[in-house]
């Protein structure tokens, strides 16, 4: 017999992948907004000198700059529509998830915020905004936002989740047990 509280409990993680997204975009969205606010294109803030700087700059391609000097017609349409099938078919996989598998919930949940973060800065100005500016001496990494963090976090914990060892079935078959087939 179901106590009237026990279907509340299966709902909450269910909270925690909807909030999580959310509040992934709303982040992602206000460190933009203050860096188009506060730092002219194309300059740099130094943050911790010979490290980090906020560099802000835009990004018209896709992950890591790909396709940001190319031009063909439609690009930004393009990519925008190749960024919302992912993020549906990310969402359709993410919804198929089990209940215990909070693990690969919370990061596809990560990877939806960042993915939704950048697609809606491709919908409305048709470019992202990078500004944080990773560096050591002559090596820089790609410039890179709340969003496409979020996404890395989200793809490392997916794959820490896939190669995980343990035994996940409920009821592990021995060997002894597998020769008695009566």
């Amino acid at each position: 017999m179901a106590l009237p509280g026990d279907d509340a409990r299966p709902a909450q993680p269910r909270r925690l992948e909807l909030w999580l997204p959310i509040l992934i975009v709303a982040v992602d969205q206000l460190s933009k907004a203050m860096i188009r606010a506060n730092v002219p294109l194309h300059t740099s803030v130094t943050i911790i000198p010979g490290f980090l700087e906020f560099t802000h700059v835009r990004n018209t391609g896709a992950a890591f700059g790909i396709l940001n000097y190319a031009d063909f017609p439609f690009k930004t349409a393009v990519i925008a529509v190749i960024a919302a099938a992912a993020l549906i078919g990310v969402g359709m996989y993410a919804a198929s998830l089990a209940h215990h598998q909070l693990i690969a919930r919370i990061g596809l949940a990560l990877i939806i915020g960042g993915a939704a973060g950048n697609l809606l800065d491709r919908v409305i100005t048709g470019s992202v905004v990078d500004f944080v500016d990773v560096y050591w001496r002559s090596y820089h990494f790609w410039a890179f936002n709340v969003a496409d963090s979020a996404i890395t976090v989200g793809v490392a914990i997916m794959i820490f989740d896939m190669l995980d060892v343990r035994d996940r079935s409920s009821s592990p078959m021995k060997a002894s047990d597998a020769s008695n087939t009566d």
